[in-house]
């Protein structure tokens, strides 16, 4: 069975076709630009060959059909036809209250997911599109959304409400939702299985660190909560947004510098972070490179940044009772060995003993960096969100 998985952005669409049977990606790709000048698509064979295709596309149907063609080409295909695909799994960012699992679209669907956008204005529309094209496109074959908040609605409700007025969540849906599920659950279920441990039983911290970062404490197989709410922007420092902020400090910027909501917003999503620490970038190897040269802000950034997920580790530790794995994933976590170190350096009162060797002599592997006498097995697990919305969509069809 094959099945295309589309993740849909604003100006771009990320594809992957994967062959089931196997879990191989046969074709896999990005289109950039949409309704842009110079929008381009580039497109990577099973064999690793790549193209690069220009052309006009001025919206998802158009970007879509690109994608379709390409994978059906006589030189860059592998498909001899579009009946091969059997289904499309589309990753779909704010799925509110609604949803509390990956679900087959319908027109019913469709209507919830845009009940939700007032919740993920930047998201949820552009995931809409790229349903809405396929559905046009390829009308006979299933559509699955898997939603990057339904992993986390497991949460109880001491943990994801809000202490503003009850009314306020009832009226709007106020509340902490969390994001990355689909990596977390991907990631957690994936330690598991490397270590052969039953999912079911096991206290683990997933660390999702990237551009954007979160953190999720998962308990016998559920998410009992999660360092980003009601948006991306709470929990970790981040590229560009700033975490965890008094609301206080914003309400006297705005005030002082006499900004309104748009740009406060613009303010602590778009120029926070490592980047209004230090001025210099977002990107945590530049970070790292100009702290190595005696950069003090550089430095300091790094320091918040390993001790603000330091502080959330010791808090879901305490909210499980304990923790028997601790995970690395996202760009910085599955590379970024100096950030892991710096993670691990004082967790040694749970039991977390780092083997230091292996930590420094790695990229983007599986593997486990705990030594074998440490009471917390601490592991590096690539993500790979895509193979589980693959996976969820077939679970779906099945």
């Amino acid at each position: 069975m094959k099945i295309l998985v589309l993740n849909c952005g604003s100006s771009s669409i990320k594809y992957q076709l994967f062959e089931m049977n196997s879990s191989e990606v046969i074709a896999k790709g990005i289109i950039e630009k949409i309704g842009l000048s110079g929008s381009f698509l580039k497109h990577t064979k099973q064999d690793g060959e790549k193209v690069k295709l220009v052309g006009d596309i001025v919206d998802h149907t158009i970007g879509i059909e690109y994608i379709l063609g390409v994978l059906v080409s006589e030189k860059h295909g592998c498909l001899k036809s579009l009946n091969e695909i059997e289904a499309v799994g589309h990753r779909v960012v704010h799925g509110g209250e609604k949803f509390n699992d990956s679900v087959i679209i319908t027109d019913k669907v469709i209507d919830e997911i845009e009940a939700c956008v007032d919740l993920a204005p930047l998201h949820n529309p552009p995931n809409l599109q790229g349903i809405n094209a396929m559905k046009s496109l390829l009308p006979d074959v299933q559509q699955v959304a898997v939603f990057d908040t339904a992993f986390h609605q497991t949460m109880p409700d001491y943990a994801y409400t809000y202490a503003i007025p009850y009314s306020l969540y009832k009226k709007y849906g106020l509340r902490r939702y969390g994001f990355h599920g689909t990596s977390h659950k991907y990631v957690s279920q994936r330690a598991c299985e490397i270590l052969g441990k039953d999912y079911k039983t096991q206290k683990i911290i997933s660390c999702h660190l990237g551009g954007g970062a979160s953190v999720a404490a998962i308990k016998n197989g559920e998410s009992i909560d999660t360092s980003m709410g009601l948006t991306p922007l709470e929990g970790m420092i981040m590229g560009t947004r700033s975490g965890d902020v008094d609301l206080g400090v914003l309400t006297f910027i705005m005030n002082k510098e006499d900004i309104d909501v748009k740009a406060a917003n613009a303010l602590v999503n778009k120029h926070s972070g490592v980047l209004g620490i230090t001025g210099i970038s977002s990107d945590m190897r530049d970070i790292e490179n100009a702290s190595a040269e005696g950069n003090e802000r550089a430095k300091l950034a790094l320091e918040m940044y390993d001790y603000r997920i330091k502080k959330y580790i010791g808090a879901y530790s305490a909210a499980m009772g304990g923790c028997d794995i601790i995970i690395f994933t996202g760009g910085v976590g599955e590379n970024g060995d100096s950030t892991r170190a710096g993670v691990c350096q004082g967790l040694e009162y749970l039991g977390v003993e780092l083997d230091s060797e292996i930590n420094s002599s790695f990229r983007a592997e599986e593997k486990v960096i705990s030594k074998p006498e440490s009471k917390v097995t601490l592991m590096v697990v690539p993500t790979n969100e895509e193979l589980m919305i693959a996976r969820d969509t077939l679970r779906l069809l099945n």
